[in-house]
């Protein structure tokens, strides 16, 4: 009998987070699974490593939440608005530690992590400052070449924890539009959870087999969680709110409007429906895309 993953965000992460995990949320720019962060705050996860390329404003949130030990990381900043102000503080107060890549960097530790490497090579880093800041980052003579080449170890996260469109309640997922290293986390990951727009059948998935970026055997948990990466956006259900973008800056300037929106926003709320319901339809409305289908393939059909 196939084994249906499917239960809510809170089970998801009381069963599959613990404190002191190393924890991948993945997602570049698109489907940040930002509902899987607010949950983690929520029950009050603590010494967690978070690793991630591009922090982004989850962890701005989760580290002023008090749950980060560590910040694994490629470059950190508030998209197109400025910086990661929790981030910043508690970095410069030596409250959290901090582990630097490049963004190919951290894609590289995940490859190696998730093909049972123990390391990968890569030509960058050399000559670059972050050699002489992250001790991770050796070098090794290639064996056909002579080249001395930069290496950074594989990352093997405790749990990854994946936004995707649809997905089946096996785990088998769907992702379309930017894609970042999604897969890559999940196959590097000990467990998945994955989060997603809409539970659909197993014939829906299998009616796009190249689409299914996660297979199910890696998952175990699935968690319809519609809006489950707002700010963020999904590529065929809603834009990014750039607005929120620029209210954080605002917000996070401030411990007192820090604490009291993280009262509101995320200790204040059950889940994401009501946190979604609290912004009212005007704004919800205004995120929502027209639809724009792409032209059918024929797959074929074998007798």
């Amino acid at each position: 009998m196939v084994e249906d993953k499917v239960m809510s965000l809170a089970e998801a992460v009381d069963r599959l987070v613990e404190d002191g995990d190393t924890v991948y949320l993945a997602g570049f720019t698109h489907l940040i699974p930002f509902a899987a962060g607010h949950e983690i705050i929520r029950q009050g996860k603590k010494d967690l490593t978070l690793c991630r390329a591009t922090p982004d404003l989850i962890y701005d949130q989760m580290i002023a939440a008090g749950c980060a030990r560590k910040v694994v990381f490629s470059w950190a900043g508030n998209p197109g608005v400025g910086l990661l102000r929790s981030f910043r503080k508690k970095a410069e107060a030596k409250e959290i530690e901090l582990e630097e890549y490049t963004h190919y960097g951290m894609v590289a530790r995940l490859w190696a992590g998730a093909t049972n490497l123990p390391f990968f090579p890569l030509r960058s880093n050399i000559g670059s400052d972050l050699p002489a800041h992250n001790p991770n980052i050796k070098t090794v003579t290639c064996p056909y070449t002579g080249q001395v080449l930069s290496t950074v170890p594989a990352l093997n996260p405790d749990v990854a924890v994946i936004h995707a469109q649809r997905a089946d309640a096996q785990g088998n997922a769907h992702i379309w539009g930017i894609i970042g290293e999604q897969r890559e986390a999940a196959f590097a990951a000990r467990k998945v959870i994955i989060t997603c727009e809409e539970i659909v059948s197993s014939e829906v998935i299998k009616s796009d087999p190249n689409r299914t970026l996660i297979p199910g055997f890696l998952v175990d948990a699935v968690v319809e969680e519609p809006w489950a990466a707002h700010p963020s956006y999904v590529q065929g259900y809603y834009d990014r709110d750039n607005d929120f973008y620029l209210e954080w800056d605002r917000i996070s300037r401030s411990e007192e409007d820090l604490r009291a929106w993280l009262d509101e926003w995320v200790y204040g709320v059950s889940g994401r429906r009501e946190y979604m319901a609290r912004f009212g339809a005007e704004r919800i409305l205004k995120l929502r895309v027209n639809s724009q289908y792409s032209v059918p393939i024929n797959l074929g059909s074998y007798r």
